[in-house]
């Protein structure tokens, strides 16, 4: 567990359904959001030490649900999840649609990024001047010097034309949000240089990244 920002929590935890691959998670302290919530290394017991307990969950993406019905069941949270993912979900999770634009809880903005799927989604705290991106971009989830870049190609049904609109996308995130830590669902965040990293990725036009994992 590792505080990134005043109040910004961060870990990383096996995926079960990916092999174990490590995914991130993140903690918002003085809203008791949670962000793409995988149980973190002490269990659910962590939550109980923190001054707030629980209040929201938000995912980035459809995908990323992960133990969300875990904290559902002990803090009674609803899941935030884009409108555009809401199909995955039939069996009466306790999920609630946004749509681009929307405010969420934590003073989190909901934005739109598209390209992979319709529902592959950003997050902006402005408080924190971090984005949140779902699984648009990856890197090492244990190496702080690896690049950002692409998912690899096979996760992408056109990959040319996904390419073509993550560019677009992200010249008009780069353009229009005031960001400098990039918080990535797979892989670990960049806090600092975030807004650098992005900008040299799209300005190079793109490239897949050097250890993408096929989630």
């Amino acid at each position: 567990m590792r505080e990134l920002l005043p109040g910004v929590w961060h870990w990383t935890a096996p995926h079960p359904n990916l092999g174990g691959a490590h995914v991130s998670s993140y903690w918002l302290e003085e809203s008791g959001v949670l962000i793409d919530p995988l149980l973190p290394p002490d269990g659910i017991e962590w939550f109980e030490s923190r001054t707030n307990a629980p209040s929201a969950i938000v995912l980035a993406n459809r995908h990323h649900y992960r133990d969300s019905g875990r904290l559902h069941e002990r803090y009674g949270v609803d899941v935030h999840v884009p409108a555009a993912g809401m199909h995955q979900f039939t069996h009466g999770e306790p999920v609630v649609p946004y749509r681009a634009g929307d405010q969420l809880p934590g003073g989190l903005t909901a934005i739109s990024v598209g390209g992979l799927s319709p529902d592959d989604s950003g997050l902006y705290l402005a408080s924190a001047a971090a984005l949140w991106l779902a699984d648009t971009i990856v890197r090492a989830p244990e190496d702080p010097d690896d690049p950002i870049g692409w998912v690899v190609d096979s996760l992408m049904d056109d990959p040319p034309e996904t390419k073509r609109e993550l560019l677009a996308a992200f010249r008009r995130i780069l353009d229009e949000i005031a960001f400098e830590n990039l918080m990535l669902a797979h892989g670990l965040p960049l806090i600092g240089d975030g807004h650098l990293a992005l900008e040299e990725l799209v300005g190079a036009g793109g490239r897949t990244a050097e250890r993408a994992f096929d989630f």
